[in-house]
């Protein structure tokens, strides 16, 4: 039996998730950086990072895991490195705070680090790359989440899922963009299968025993199967480095779950690199040149093109969101209002 639903223009989604984080305690600049965010995440197909993280993220607001109050702040360790120390809030309003002020530093100095420390869920990273493609500017982010994934040959997960995202701009159209988790799936798209009650695809978890199983509830107790083998646990030890040893972030190891109100905040952490294009015309033509003769080639896709289709079909027809996401937003804002 399919599951309601309801369709949301995406102004009318980031509205709703907009009144739900205000009435539940955020202050305004923050619950519009994160319900944007989210419905961002949704329109491109990422349900596990859009609407389904609302209760939680409002249950850890409410148990003080995320300090929804908490303002980001700024440093700089060099005259293009940069350092935002999110203070155990949303890492939205970090990014948000970070991203500005590197590509402020990238125009002035060719390229910029951003380090970002006691963080949150940072959702889906293209979101945030993107937005650096669409200023010019090429774009690589990392981030660490709690343990999920184990070394390779061990069953005790000790990396996260530890994403990857990269960005470049296009002269005509929109960015490149890529963004891929180093599991062979996202763990919110096993999150939202147990939330919505639906059974996952054989390969992308095992259970706590190192078994394979379609059970997304025995896949969050054990662990993600990681990509390429064991040089996706390999990738996953890099991500760790530079986005928890570089920036002074937990490790994986040490961060409580992004999924429950439990435990004391995650202190989670992203890096980003902003670089600018030295010649941007010769760089246009020749990110032209290497991209088309992908495209030419028969049978071959260019990434991201599922997420291009999924965007456009949410600007063109809406967001179609499961029904008990959007009732409990409603519940959320007329109970605090």
């Amino acid at each position: 039996m399919t599951a309601p639903t309801e369709t949301l223009t995406l102004s009318e989604a980031t509205d709703l998730l907009h009144r739900a984080f205000a009435a539940s305690g955020a202050p305004e600049p923050v619950a519009l950086s994160v319900a944007r965010a989210l419905v961002a995440a949704e329109a491109e197909g990422q349900v596990g990072h859009g609407f389904s993280r609302l209760t939680d993220y409002v249950a850890q607001m409410q148990a003080g895991k995320v300090r929804a109050d908490a303002t980001p702040e700024l440093t700089r360790t060099g005259p293009a490195a940069l350092h935002v120390d999110a203070g155990f809030g949303f890492a939205y309003p970090a990014m948000d705070l970070g991203i500005e002020a590197g590509l402020g530093a990238a125009q002035e100095y060719g390229t910029a680090s951003v380090a970002i420390s006691r963080s949150h869920h940072c959702g889906a990273l293209s979101v945030q790359v993107d937005r650096i493609a669409r200023a010019g500017m090429v774009g690589l982010m990392v981030a660490n989440t709690p343990k999920a994934m184990a070394p390779w040959g061990a069953k005790t997960p000790l990396f996260g899922t530890n994403p990857i995202a990269f960005s470049a701009p296009r002269p005509d159209g929109p960015p490149l963009v890529i963004d891929l988790s180093l599991s062979n799936v996202a763990r919110g798209k096993v999150m939202n299968a147990k939330k919505t009650g639906q059974p996952i695809p054989e390969g992308w978890a095992l259970d706590r025993d190192g078994n394979p199983t379609t059970d997304p509830e025995a896949a969050l107790a054990g662990s993600m199967v990681p990509i390429g083998g064991a040089k996706g646990t390999a990738l996953a030890l890099m991500v760790e480095v530079l986005a928890a040893v570089l920036t002074g972030a937990q490790f994986s190891s040490e961060m409580s779950s992004f999924l429950s109100a439990e435990g004391p905040p995650p202190g989670a952490g992203q890096f980003l690199l902003i670089m600018r294009p030295g010649d941007p015309a010769a760089f246009a033509a020749r990110i032209e040149t290497l991209l088309s003769q992908i495209a030419a080639m028969d049978g071959a896709r260019l990434p991201g093109q599922r997420r291009l289709a999924a965007l456009a079909k949410s600007q063109a027809e809406g967001l179609t969101i499961p029904r008990a996401y959007t009732d409990a937003a409603r519940a959320m804002a007329v109970a605090a209002s």
